[in-house]
């Protein structure tokens, strides 16, 4: 791979905060908010629908004004980034692979990010570049930050419907990461399964003597370094969660 473009939240960033934040902010108890997440989540619909169930009212947009006006706003540090961001993202880089930050955000997430220092080329989110995922245009300013062929990047993310599927259709490699809701919910769906060039469970993955970095072979060929245990244990049982989880690209 040349370039490797990894998404943001619960790919990079663990979204803990973030809802918590937002449960306060509404008046309810975390684990309130947590559960209709994950029953959102599980229903293939927006994460924030959640919001939209204890207030159905809400525009989320401007009620996160609200919060940044109140100096109840976003917040990044250290602390929430996951632990294999740093050294992944720093052996990728020193290896000669382009690093490039791109998901869905705020410009003020693309300013936390950037504050972090991470091993990156380019850290960018959708505000700044006027569309978000998983609109085509999103995936073609990926591909143009990218500076590679489609076939040579690779493009990481938890999300099938947002990362997986129009990164796909855009013609980048793709690695799923069982990583947050999405992520481990949706993570041996028989639409996954079929459509991931490669599917992790921990950026480290991407690294090392089995990593993606010295695999060079055609889309289908790879993934016995890349997927491992987690690959094959996925294939075998996505009969029995497809059934359970219903049709993925039915709600994407």
């Amino acid at each position: 791979m040349e370039t490797i473009v990894l998404g943001i939240g619960e790919t990079l960033v663990r979204d803990d905060r973030n809802w918590a934040s937002w449960a306060n902010w509404l008046g309810v108890p975390p684990h309130t908010l947590s559960a209709l997440v994950g029953a959102v989540v599980a229903q293939g619909r927006d994460a924030t629908d959640a919001l939209r169930i204890l207030r159905p009212d809400m525009d989320v947009e401007e009620a996160g004004r609200a919060r940044a006006a109140a100096g109840r706003g976003e917040h990044l540090d250290e602390s929430d980034l996951y632990q294999d961001v740093r050294p992944a993202l720093g052996e990728l880089r020193a290896a000669g692979v382009r690093i490039v930050v791109a998901g869905n955000g705020t410009v003020r997430t693309g300013e936390l990010l950037r504050s972090l220092d991470l091993p990156a080329d380019l850290v960018a989110t959708s505000a700044e570049w006027g569309v978000r995922k998983p609109h085509p245009e999103f995936f073609a300013r990926v591909a143009e930050a990218a500076g590679s062929r489609p076939e040579a990047t690779l493009y990481v993310g938890d999300h099938p419907a947002d990362d997986l599927f129009p990164a796909a259709a855009a013609g980048l490699r793709t690695a799923h990461l069982r990583r947050g809701p999405y992520g481990h919910w949706w993570a041996d769906h028989p639409d996954v399964v079929e459509t991931a060039d490669f599917r992790i469970d921990a950026l480290t993955e991407l690294v090392g003597p089995a990593g993606l970095v010295e695999l060079r072979g055609p889309a289908g060929t790879e993934a016995a370094g890349a997927t491992g245990a987690a690959g094959a244990a996925g294939a075998a049982g996505a009969t029995r969660e497809g059934a359970r989880r219903g049709a993925l690209r039915s709600v994407r």
